[in-house]
Order: structure tokens, then sequence, then C-alpha cells
């Protein structure tokens, strides 16, 4: 552990736990074996990820778990009583609510923003700039995409962005979300969809490309009646 690390009150740090400058761990937080903390990225030399500065602390809140092999790097804040699974990554200058779970071998890329009580489930793939709200579920294998472009153009900067998954969508396993679109809140995205434009809250998405199907029940509303 670096010595200008700061760990809370009944912190448990086992074996292979790499705990770098500037890190701060809440009381009760579990670091799993070979999980490294802290971690300033190294860019290729055409990557346009650069931060704007030196980056701020890592914050971790109280009570969270970070899984065996796990890399959180500088500039991230988790909130209480998040999980981070095995060899997951979530890179710098991301936003972790409280009671958010970033499954097993997740990547989180910058500048995501991840809401309180959102489940993100093993492999999927959050790309940057993405923004998922409060109590939001992200089934295994989905792949967010924010680069209409794939980095040919200089004209791309204008345009590039990371879905937008608003409060109690559900985005099935192995969908894909296309750059800039919207997931309404209370949204159902099939399994397997492709979803390539903005989906109204509380429908049913389904297809490739996906299309409206149906509205989601109320009784399967967070706030049903």
């Amino acid at each position: 552990m670096h010595p200008e690390a700061n760990l809370g009150a009944g912190v448990i740090v086992e074996a292979g736990a790499v705990i770098l400058a500037g890190v701060r761990i809440g009381d009760g937080c579990v670091l799993g074996e070979n999980s490294v903390l802290g971690k300033t990225p190294r860019l290729g030399a055409a990557s346009t990820a650069a931060p704007d500065g030196p980056l701020p602390d890592l914050l971790i809140g109280k009570n969270c778990k970070i899984g065996c092999g796990a890399v959180l790097c500088a500039g991230s804040k988790l909130g209480d009583n998040c999980l981070v699974g095995d060899g997951a990554l979530v890179r710098e200058n991301v936003l972790v609510g409280d009671n958010a779970v970033i499954g097993a071998h997740v990547v989180v890329e910058n500048k995501v923003k991840i809401g309180a009580r959102t489940k993100i489930q093993t492999n999927a793939y959050i790309t940057a700039l993405t923004e998922i709200d409060e109590d939001v579920f992200i089934a295994p294998c989905v792949i967010t995409t924010n680069d209409n472009y794939m980095g040919r153009t200089e004209e791309r900067f204008m345009y590039k962005g990371g879905p937008k998954i608003r409060r109690g969508a559900r985005v099935g396993a192995g969908a894909i979300l296309l750059p800039n679109v919207t997931i309404g809140a209370e949204a159902f995205i099939a399994a397997g969809s492709i979803v390539t434009k903005d989906v109204r809250p509380g429908v049913l998405f389904m297809g490739a490309p996906a299309k409206e199907l149906r509205e989601v029940p109320d009784k399967e509303k967070l706030d049903n009646p």
C-alpha cells in the first residue's frame, strides 16, 4: 500500500491487492486478491481520451466490495455499498452511485455516470460518455457505442457521445446501443436488439434494428400503482 493512501476502519486487503497514491477507501470495504486501486491509465499515442489535467483521488465509499483482479483508475468515485466484480475495469472520471453493481469482467470506460442501485451484469461494455440513471438493469454482454465514424474523420468529435439510459430502464442480454440514443425511463430493450434511435419511456423495443412493440405493463414498473 502506498503511504499516501488512506484506508478507513475495518478495511480488508486480500493478498496481492495494490493500493496506489491518492486512494481513499471508506470503512468496511473488502479489496479482493490482486485488485489494483488508483491506477493511472496508459494511453496510446493516438488516443483522444487524455484527461484534461491531473486526475483527482480515487474515492471508494463505505462497505464496498472490490473483486479479485479488478482495476479501478484514479479520478473515479464509488458510493457506499457498491460491488465491483472479479476482473472488472473502471476507468478514470467515472461516478458510481450508492448500492450499484458492476459485474465480473465489465468494462466501464472514462467519463461515465452510473446511478444508484443500477446493476450492470457480466461482460457488459459501457463506452465513454455514457449516462446511466438510477435503478437501471444492464444484462450480460450488452454493448454501448459512442462514435458513428469509428475514428476516421475529425467530424466525429462533433457527434461523439454515449447512450443515455434513464431511470428504471432494462436492457436485455447482448443488445447493442448506438451512439447518442436515449433509452426512456422504464423502457425495456429485448435481448439481442440493435437500438438505432431514441426509445420512448415505458415501451418494449425489439429487433435489429429495434422497433417499438408495445407498452411495458404497469405491474413491471418501479412505481406501479
